[in-house]
């Protein structure tokens, strides 16, 4: 019964926040209609609300942190259960799981005051320099290098879930079987052979679930974002360029929103959004889930 209570608290509590920002933002989508999902605008002297910018900085920041991260996790597993002595295991894995530790306004200091400068000295224009000719995505790194921006912003937020997806991937790849790795061996696969075709089969589910998790802290991420994506309420073309994000523009903006204002609604229906943008990974996760098991 105590079990059962429990579940449906969380079910009401969560429902509770959703109806809660929903009626918070009704004033704003009644106002604008669906054109408040597509419009750029975001003009508090005109009263002219749009959440397509931060809902696209939202989106963009976090597949390319995904994209940077999930490697380097998956690298960071396979070697700590692969291929490290059993020395390093521990304290590596240690260290790793204390990266999870560290609070978002830490990442978003060492962004602005070590990542940003390293960003506009060097790796942005060694990137505008070498890639921003070429066909195709070359418009992806051209522009300034003023250091911050989506790329700068996509790479702290990379750092920020990699210990999350590291974590849940080596966990889940010490439930595999010795005796399934050690079958594959003895018919002569090599280690990267029984990684690919035992341990991730095995444990893709859990592997997916992971990625989501960090997924789930990249899009909703404030402080850090906030420090090093330039605010900026523009969508730019460039990968160096700066925008916004839902969590960045709520933080700096709602201290400012009146109560019962046009904006403050603005600002709640933004929140309601990014529910309904996590809610929508997490059917996309659970149907990739369930087509992986049907096969």
């Amino acid at each position: 019964m105590l079990t059962r209570a429990a579940g449906l608290f969380v079910l009401v509590l969560l429902g509770a926040i959703i109806v809660s920002l929903f009626i918070g933002g009704l004033p704003a989508f009644r106002h604008f209609g669906l054109g408040f999902i597509f419009e750029t605008d975001w003009d508090p002297v005109q009263e002219n609300y749009g959440a397509l910018v931060p809902v696209y900085g939202t989106l963009i920041t976090s597949v390319i942190a995904l994209l940077v991260a999930v490697p380097l996790a998956f690298g960071c597993a396979f070697f700590l259960t692969e291929l490290a002595p059993n020395w390093l295991r521990a304290p590596l894995g240690t260290a790793i799981e204390l990266l999870a530790a560290v609070p978002s306004i830490i990442y978003g200091m060492w962004g602005f005051f070590i990542i940003v400068p390293l960003m506009g000295n060097y790796v942005q224009p060694f990137l505008i320099d070498n890639l921003g000719d070429l066909p195709g995505i070359g418009f992806l790194f051209q522009g300034p290098a003023f250091g911050t921006g989506i790329f700068t912003s996509a790479f702290i937020l990379a750092v920020m879930i990699l210990p999350f997806i590291a974590a849940t991937m080596r966990d889940v790849f010490l439930t595999v079987p010795p005796m399934f790795k050690e079958s594959a061996y003895g018919l002569g696969c090599t280690t990267w052979e029984v990684v690919r075709s035992i341990v991730l089969p095995y444990t893709r589910a859990s592997v997916i679930g992971g990625i989501m998790l960090g997924l789930g802290r990249a899009l909703g991420e404030t402080m850090a974002v906030t420090f090093v994506i330039g605010n900026t309420n523009r969508i730019s073309t460039s990968l160096f360029g700066p925008g916004n994000t839902i969590a960045s523009i709520v933080a700096l903006e709602f201290p400012e929103a009146p109560g019962g204002s046009l904006k403050l609604s603005s600002l709640l229906a933004l929140g309601f959004l990014l529910f309904v943008i996590s809610f929508i990974v997490l059917a996309i996760s659970r149907m990739l889930l369930g087509t992986k098991g049907q096969k």
